[in-house]
């Protein structure tokens, strides 16, 4: 870890993890015989520094290193919150790409369908960055601030994600949709949070990613949702403007932005209801 600090303190570095973002944004070139301009200048391989790798519980948070697979993930002791974790994780392209994609790498790549964004804002999390000048913690929704963008400063990288330990009650859950089941980018995907006492919802956390250029939490949805009867889900009104008022779909060749806007409702109707059925991931 220090020498690699000491690398990116010594100038710009491309960092480098699984590179299963990396290798392919690069198109038509080739690292034997590269196009001008896709390979950078200095690339830097954190692949195998163990103490970025594992998740832990330490106090009242848990810890993911940043480069903890999506496999890792998948596999992990976790409280059933992190259920929605895990389901996105076994939904981030093969088997293959989950063995060696890592989860900072995920954020870091900053795209507007990162399928582990909705479910770690769902969770709160936060990232830890490094740096020669020592660390800082930024909650995840303001880490990544724009289409490929990130609040990373020079000579910093991540360490870990932190994710404050959930009450045993808490449930998690992710529904993605795209053109077919699996190896999809998604056209929509919704991840639920929620804590149920009795038959109604105390807590509500809905996010929603492939429909702005960052992942958005619903808050006025939420809100509206918090007290109400699990029953009522099922035919629950969500037409309401206010609610949807954080996106900002586009159309594409995945979908037409109007497509993506029917398609919310009914997505987060039905992560809801599998987070309180507490579906196993």
């Amino acid at each position: 870890m220090r020498e690699a600090l000491l690398h990116l303190d010594r100038g710009p570095a491309t960092l480098l993890a699984g590179g299963t973002d990396f290798f392919p944004r690069l198109g038509a070139g080739d690292l034997n015989q590269p196009t001008a301009g896709t390979i950078p200048d200095t690339l830097l391989d954190i692949t195998r520094l163990k103490e970025l790798r594992g998740l832990t519980q330490e106090g009242t948070c848990w810890r993911i290193g940043a480069t903890t697979t999506w496999a890792d993930i998948a596999t992990a002791a976790t409280p059933a919150a992190f259920d929605g974790l895990k389901q996105a994780a076994r939904e981030v392209g093969s088997v293959q790409i989950q063995n060696r994609a890592t989860i900072a790498g995920n954020i870091c790549n900053a795209s507007p369908a990162a399928d582990g964004v909705p479910p770690l804002l769902s969770l709160d999390a936060a990232v830890e960055l490094i740096s020669q000048g020592g660390t800082r913690m930024l909650p995840l929704a303001e880490f990544i601030t724009d289409v490929r963008q990130t609040a990373l400063a020079a000579g910093e990288m991540v360490r870990a994600l932190h994710i404050p330990t959930p009450p045993p009650q808490a449930r998690g859950a992710f529904v993605k949709l795209g053109s077919r089941t699996h190896l999809v980018i998604s056209i929509a995907m919704v991840a639920a949070y929620v804590q149920v006492q009795g038959d109604s919802l105390t807590q509500v956390r809905l996010a929603v990613g492939s429909c702005s250029a960052v992942a958005q939490r619903l808050r006025v949805l939420e809100n509206h949702l918090t007290g109400m009867p699990v029953a009522a889900l099922a035919a629950l009104p969500m037409e309401e403007a206010a609610f949807w008022a954080p996106l900002s779909p586009i159309s594409d060749v995945r979908g037409a932005a109007d497509y993506r806007r029917a398609v919310l409702a009914p997505l987060c109707r039905r992560a809801l209801m599998r987070a309180c059925a507490g579906s196993p991931a």
